[in-house]
């Protein structure tokens, strides 16, 4: 299950599409939409939505945020603006794990979002039971409806496990393995031992160990290995050949 992104009286067309894009491009596809300001279907809102059309064709549409949220348990109501109403108000991260956690427990989840031009009206927001405040410049905290959107989708994302936080691809080699790294460091030390490298003596067993470590930090491919051994046989044979 996932929480369902309600749309209060949005105004364009292109928003709503737009919306429905950036829903989609997270694996959310539940939309509502209440009294759309240029009625439904919406053209303009099919031509951006592009590939997540399907969303608009599946998404309920209502009259009332009232009749949106009517089987929801947790409402969750976006805004920028203080509104004096004694609520949580909470990050789009904290509510997405909230959200998370009692889609899990079987609860059905509503995050709303308000119109372009003003958001949501007090009496809308008194509905939700906590607020979702993005920390935004304070001095241009106005978010356009679908970049909002796609914030909190974002954010859903993350809580439930499906973002991949830090990746490392080999491209077109396989990484290498500690026995191929430990024989780069076993080339690069019979060669320098040979150049006169490790001076002074007394200091000799230090500096290798800090090459191992070096080599072992690094993140190198086969290909990389067999770059770094091509790239000193190539100087001893210039040395060789002066």
């Amino acid at each position: 299950m996932q929480p369902a992104f309600v749309l209060v009286r949005p105004q364009m067309g292109e928003n709503i599409g737009a919306a429905a894009r950036g829903m989609w491009n997270f694996g959310l596809d539940h939309m509502r939409v209440v009294a759309p300001r240029d009625g439904w279907p919406s053209e303009k809102a099919v031509a951006m939505a592009s590939g997540a059309g399907r969303l608009l064709d599946q998404a309920m549409l209502t009259e009332t945020m009232a009749e949106a949220v009517g089987d929801c348990s947790l409402v969750l109501a976006t805004t920028a603006r203080p509104r004096g109403l004694t609520k949580p108000v909470l990050s789009p991260e904290k509510a997405m794990a909230l959200a998370a956690e009692r889609i899990a427990a079987g609860e059905r989840v509503a995050v709303v979002f308000g119109p372009e031009r003003a958001g949501l009206e007090n009496e809308e927001i008194a509905r939700a039971n906590a607020i979702i405040s993005v920390p935004v410049n304070p001095a241009f905290a106005s978010l356009n409806l679908a970049q909002c959107v796609l914030l909190v989708a974002y954010e859903w994302r993350r809580q439930t496990g499906e973002v991949i936080h830090e990746a490392r691809e080999p491209g077109n080699s396989d990484w290498a393995n500690a026995e191929e790294i430990a024989k780069l460091g076993d080339h690069y030390e019979e060669r320098m031992e040979q150049a006169g490298f490790f001076f002074p003596e007394h200091k000799a067993d230090s500096m290798k160990l800090h090459l191992r470590n070096l080599w072992s930090r690094m993140p190198l491919t086969q290909a990389d290995v067999r770059i770094l051994h091509g790239v000193l046989r190539q100087m001893v044979r210039w040395k060789e050949r002066g």
